[in-house]
């Protein structure tokens, strides 16, 4: 069986768009019949842009190899071109094909791939979601710390375990800063009015997005400590995990990282620093399922824990549900909602959520489809990228 062809998808998320503005899926197709599916996460390029990188890294890498010889063809592509280092841009199309071969490889030998990757260690899966906004409502959830503890109420009567917010201001790409005496106390605010709310039922998971320094995110880190949050979510930029060690060491509150990283090499650095006791791998970026695997093990031997990150579409997600089921030190998933709405209807079968767990599938491979239908219908029409930062410093 070889890999005779690719499919690119670039589908955009209608309203309420939670997960990005768009995904780019992508098929690799065998000649045998069987396709795999993969997604891209996250390339600070136009998705157009990122489809066509897909094509020219397929035929010039993949087309005419095994889908079986993964290791192969994760090599090629990670050192092809004289790159060989963590680059983002090639580690997200990399991610994408390699998740794909493991979708063929499953449907081929009619297993989910948990099942070749150590087999099922978990029956279902915890999982939590952001506290996003709902239509009808008459302030900005993300800003009014009352409204965020009336909508985390809601998500406990569904089931869920963790909610996360993040209302520490805007990210720039100026950070880390000082947090302003107003945000610092807003976030503490939300921690204190979040915590009356949901009591022990559920655990409060602090969201940044790399804004300070590691003395800002220790200022802030101080306050929040009452609250017991269970983490604290890359508080400084990701590219000085010495720097983050400073805030791990500096706190009580777990520091989870990982959403902007890839590959073992990058992780590695994380835990020899001791930076965070929770990685957070994207498998959309870090590398694919098998890295993502290795990243797990390696976690495991420090003792960190896992909570692969889901800000895209569910065929990351899916990737997820199969890294988590079979690595013993899996602590929680991120979910988008209870992976209603468009995250089921690009699917033939959506991803099973039940009172706050994810059910790990049974059908072979990933056990997700694509509809193509329904992705042909959306595509994405916008200039702009699927996420991005402020450009102008933040003013404190």
């Amino acid at each position: 069986m070889k890999i005779k062809d690719v499919k690119t998808f670039v589908v955009g998320n209608p309203p309420p768009g939670f997960g990005g503005r768009y995904f780019v899926f992508i098929k690799l197709i065998t000649d045998n019949g069987i396709e795999g599916l993969g997604e891209v996460y996250n390339l600070p390029f136009h998705p157009d842009v990122v489809a066509q990188m897909v094509k020219d890294v397929v035929e010039r890498y993949v087309v005419g190899k095994e889908p079986f010889d993964i290791e192969k063809i994760w090599r090629s592509v990670y050192g092809g071109g004289f790159i060989h280092r963590p680059d983002t841009t090639m580690m997200g199309i990399l991610s994408a094909i390699e998740m794909a071969c493991w979708d063929i490889v499953g449907k081929d030998l009619n297993k989910p791939v948990y099942k070749l990757l150590g087999g099922q260690v978990h029956e279902a899966l915890r999982s939590y979601t952001y506290i996003y906004p709902k239509p009808g409502d008459k302030t900005d959830v993300y800003a009014d710390p009352v409204l965020a503890a009336e909508r985390a109420q809601e998500y406990i009567a569904m089931g869920f375990t963790a909610v996360k917010f993040d209302p520490a201001g805007p990210y720039t790409v100026y950070d880390g800063r000082q947090l302003s005496l107003t945000e610092l106390d807003r976030s503490e605010r939300f921690c204190k009015l979040l915590r009356e709310a949901v009591g022990s039922k559920a655990d409060l998971l602090f969201g940044t997005h790399g804004q300070m320094t590691a003395a800002g995110a220790i200022r802030l880190a101080k306050r929040l400590e009452k609250y017991d949050p269970l983490w604290l979510e890359e508080p400084i930029p990701p590219d000085n995990q010495k720097e983050m060690g400073k805030v791990a060491r500096g706190t009580s509150i777990p520091v989870a990282a990982g959403e902007r990283l890839t590959t073992k090499w990058e992780f590695l650095r994380v835990l020899e620093e001791g930076a965070a006791a929770i990685l957070q791998m994207n498998l959309g970026r870090v590398g694919g399922i098998l890295e993502g695997k290795k990243i797990a093990s390696m976690a495991e031997a420090y003792h960190v824990q896992i909570a692969p990150h889901l800000y895209c579409g569910p065929v990351v997600g899916a990737a997820n549900v199969q890294l988590a089921t079979c690595s013993p030190n899996f602590l929680i998933q991120e979910s988008i909602l209870d992976w209603k709405g468009f995250h089921s209807e690009i699917l033939t079968k959506g991803i099973e959520w039940q009172d706050g767990y994810i059910i790990p599938p049974t059908a072979p491979g990933l056990g997700v489809e694509l509809n193509e239908a329904v992705a042909l219908a959306n595509p994405y029409v916008g200039n702009a990228l699927h996420l991005d930062m402020t450009h102008t410093p933040a003013r404190v």
